[in-house]
């Protein structure tokens, strides 16, 4: 059954790539007029499409003559003539699909027929790529291209000023990092000027290394944050327990899920040590929640392979390219205890001010494409998420890689022993061999091993990445001995070298296998490249991390019984099925993971949107008077309503309660009395109040004058929209962290999630109308109306949960007695405490 269901799904592919075949033949047919054209010539096809696209001509219909254009400009330029097989793949990212091509298949130079072809539109095209450095050198070496054709190119990297930026972006292709366009997204929906945003409209984006940013990173949202006040000195103190605690006895480690559970011993000790009589009484959750993260920072957090110590520092390792995240930290307390256990200053924890996943982001642009060795296994994902298909382009020679069977051994003693030997003989016949390990610790013992063998070799990881680019170019050489983590399998292309060929070609050695076949599947790719002669092969241990997750006990009792040595190894299809079946469940489990995750920040997507187009509105419009007037009349709606429920006789109304509160948000004192209340029904009501609210407002208009009336409103509404904003997405946080205990309940936690976000976004919306019209009708206007963000040195993080968030809070200002309302309101200098318990005291 699955061979028919690869079958079919082969034909299918194969029926896909016939019919663009025939749109490339259709390209090809322009290859003569082109060569016939001058340099000018051929320039000026830029702007004939231009013209044809605004007279209503289809792209679909300009794509073979525009990518003929591409092609001829490419080989005057760049020296290179697209293969039709590139043109195939070009094909299909014009459609939206992402292009399976393998290593060495020229991906780069694909993806700029699609990228100038949408360009003409003149809506602006992003070029996506995993790390600053391939964004720069695709822009500088394929920016050539473009601007010899006469389109514009930015390059949008961190750090860059927003006049810089807004620079790039205006241009007609731009080149950055996810990171980068995301946070640039999110500081857009930040700023207090229009002028003041960076983006355009979110047009067209190919994505490369397309699985490695929408699958491997779609769980870990882009967030903006600020500060949290609160005391490190509770990390210190559990971090001082957990180094106590013993294995087994006060605590169990759950290895499949990565989690850490206090016995009963353990919460006796805890107990204890903190003097307390019950741990889980609510007054402990802070003591519970350190513990915890405490014994995950020692148990479950590995130095080296997690993280590194760098300059006194935690840095993030990325478990899927081995880079250095510098800047991202671990949310929840994590990181904090992870500083306690190194004995380093702990940082404080903060408050998210702004935050998206890269699969919303990504899902709002009017077409998305991508390229990628590996896709294949991850379609059904591409399909549900982002509604992609993976079509497999063909190469443009036959892959001759042998692609070996693993060797599994006993130990990992055993296992990096008998690689060393495989690498020594390799070696001395001249050989090239990149070495793939999962992590900075391997890395290093494999390079310790080979200099006591004397075996001269470069390692690449999170430690030395500065050389990436050196060390990927020479590793295809006579001799060379690569040892590399996953960042060597992106964005780089290992050539061989003068008689390598004759030796083999290069050779790629697996120190293990990772949770997901793509990986595995990049590092195999880095050899045999456009139809080069190759090699590759993975070494095992039953005491691998995957070995241990699933299922290895079986085999391992089995080596025992037949008494095979440490460095005696298994050879079989298969072991190595088996690891493959592993490694399909584990993606299986990370798909729900993130399909999980997507459902959830789908809740806030709809929030975020709804919060983002009325801060646009705010910051587009010149008079906002209808607005402020219609959310006044909402709170005169909301409290009329509260106090004359259907439910209740006349007589039982509490129009005190109205008189009061009115008086104290919208009315001044004596505007409206009981007395004028008593007899009519809640409509009567409300419009004697709205008007009363109207006259008031007019009148105040005309005492500072219209045109400091409306930037005044402009202030208080963005004011209070950004803050409310704020500590509702901290809210939604903190429900989500706990909404999975009502499984317990027989409840489904995302169906009690929507509810309650649901419920705590109204209140959201009612408070910003309540605040906003407090402010606008009892605030004194002292001196000149300033907007002012709600917190200053914003820093972007993208990392687990949530990372680095060191945003300093806006220092509070002083405010007039007169100008705000009850003194058990929030304070209107943003601290988040009561007007009596600050500014008011």
């Amino acid at each position: 059954m699955i061979g028919l269901l690869k079958k079919v799904i082969g034909d299918t592919d194969q029926r896909v790539v016939k019919k663009m075949e025939k749109n490339a033949e259709a390209v090809k047919s322009y290859e003569n007029d082109m060569r016939k054209l001058s340099d000018d010539g051929l320039r000026q096809k830029t702007e004939e499409f231009k013209e044809r696209y605004q007279n209503g001509e289809k792209l679909e219909d300009l794509l073979p003559e525009a990518y003929a254009v591409v092609c001829e400009g490419a080989r005057r330029v760049l020296g290179l003539d697209p293969y039709h097989v590139q043109i195939i793949g070009a094909i299909a990212l014009h459609r939206g699909e992402i292009a399976e091509m393998k290593t060495g298949e020229g991906k780069t130079l694909v993806a700029t027929m699609p990228v100038y072809l949408n360009a003409i539109t003149g809506k602006g095209v992003h070029v996506v790529t995993v790390n600053d450095y391939l964004a720069r050198r695709d822009s500088t070496e394929m920016g050539k291209l473009y601007t010899f054709l006469g389109l514009t190119v930015g390059l949008n990297q961190k750090g860059m000023s927003k006049d810089e930026k807004r620079e790039a972006y205006n241009c007609d292709v731009t080149y950055g990092t996810n990171n980068e366009f995301g946070f640039d997204y999110l500081r857009d929906n930040m700023v207090l000027y229009k002028e003041k945003m960076v983006q355009r409209k979110l047009h067209f984006a190919v994505v490369d290394e397309v699985d490695s940013i929408l699958i491997d990173e779609a769980r870990t949202p882009l967030v903006i944050s600020g500060s949290v006040q609160q005391s490190t000195k509770l990390y210190g103190y559990a971090d001082q327990l957990v180094r106590h605690m013993i294995q087994d006895t006060d605590f169990t480690i759950d290895e499949k899920r990565n989690n850490v559970q206090l016995t009963e011993d353990g919460v006796t000790k805890t107990e204890q040590f903190f003097q307390i009589d019950n741990l889980f009484d609510q007054d402990n959750v802070q003591i519970t929640h350190h513990v915890n993260q405490a014994l995950k920072a020692h148990h479950t957090m590995l130095r080296d392979t997690e993280y590194v110590v760098e300059d006194g520092e935690v840095v993030i390792v990325d478990q899927f390219t081995g880079r250095l995240m510098k800047g991202r930290r671990y949310g929840d307390g994590l990181h904090q205890a992870i500083e306690a256990k190194e004995g380093l200053p702990i940082q404080k924890e903060s408050m998210t001010l702004a935050s998206i996943t890269f699969q919303n982001f990504f899902r709002m642009y009017d077409k998305l494409a991508g390229m990628t060795g590996t896709a294949k296994t991850e379609e059904e994902e591409f399909q549900n998420i982002y509604a992609m298909n993976v079509t497999a382009i063909p190469t443009n020679e036959p892959i001759i890689r042998e692609d070996k069977p693993d060797l599994i051994y006993k130990s990992q003693e055993g296992k990096f022993k008998a690689a060393a030997n495989h690498i020594e003989e390799l070696h001395q016949k001249g050989q090239p061999v990149l070495v793939g390990t999962a992590s900075v610790e391997t890395s290093e013992l494999v390079s310790q091993m080979l200099k006591k063998r004397r075996i001269p070799h470069s390692v690449l990881n999170a430690k030395n990445h500065e050389n990436e680019a050196k060390i990927i170019e020479n590793a295809g050489e006579k001799g060379a001995v690569t040892i590399a983590t996953n960042m060597a399998g992106r964005g780089t292309d290992i050539k061989l070298g003068d008689g390598v060929v004759e030796l083999g070609g290069l050779f790629v050695l697996g120190t293990e296998r990772h949770e997901s076949r793509r990986i595995d599947n990049q590092l195999r790719g880095r050899s045999g490249r456009q139809g080069d002669p190759g090699a590759s092969q993975f070494y095992l241990a039953m005491e691998d991390d995957l070995m241990k997750r699933f299922g290895s006990d079986n085999m391992s009792n089995m080596m025992n019984k037949l008494g095979m040595e440490e460095d005696q190894p298994i050879e079989s299809r298969l072991v190595s099925r088996a690891v493959e079946q592993a490694q399909k469940r584990v993606e299986g489990h990370n798909f729900d993971a993130r399909k999980q995750i997507l459902q959830y920040d789908d809740v806030m997507r709809e929030q975020r949107d709804i919060i983002y187009a009325q801060r646009m509105e705010v910051l587009e419009s010149e008079d906002l008077s209808e607005i402020v007037l219609r959310m006044m009349n909402s709170v005169v709606d909301s409290s009329v309503a509260a106090h004359t429920p259907d439910e209740e006789v006349e007589e039982d109304w509490d129009l005190e309660a109205i008189v009061n509160y009115l008086n104290g948000n919208v009315l001044h004192e004596g505007d409206v009395e009981v007395a004028d209340l008593r007899g009519k029904d809640p409509e009567e009501m409300k419009e004697l109040i709205k008007e009363k609210v109207k006259a008031n407002y007019k009148a105040k208009e005309e005492e500072i004058g219209a045109e400091k009336m409306r930037e005044f409103e402009k202030v208080i509404m963005l004011r209070t929209v950004d803050r409310k904003w704020m500590h509702h997405i901290d809210q939604m946080d903190q429900l989500r962290q706990g909404i999975h205990l009502r499984a317990y309940g027989q409840s489904n936690p995302l169906r009690d999630y929507q509810f309650e976000g649901y419920n705590m976004f109204e209140e959201m919306v009612a408070s910003i109308e309540e605040e906003v019209s407090t402010y606008v009708m009892k605030a004194t206007i002292t001196e000149e109306v300033k907007r002012e963000k709600v917190s200053e040195d914003e820093e972007a993080n993208h990392g687990n949960n949530t990372d680095k968030k060191r945003e300093k809070n806006k220092k509070r200002q002083p405010i007039q007695r007169s100008s705000i309302a009850k003194r058990n309101d929030p304070c209107p200098c943003g601290s988040g405490k009561k007007y009596k318990q600050c500014c008011g005291s």
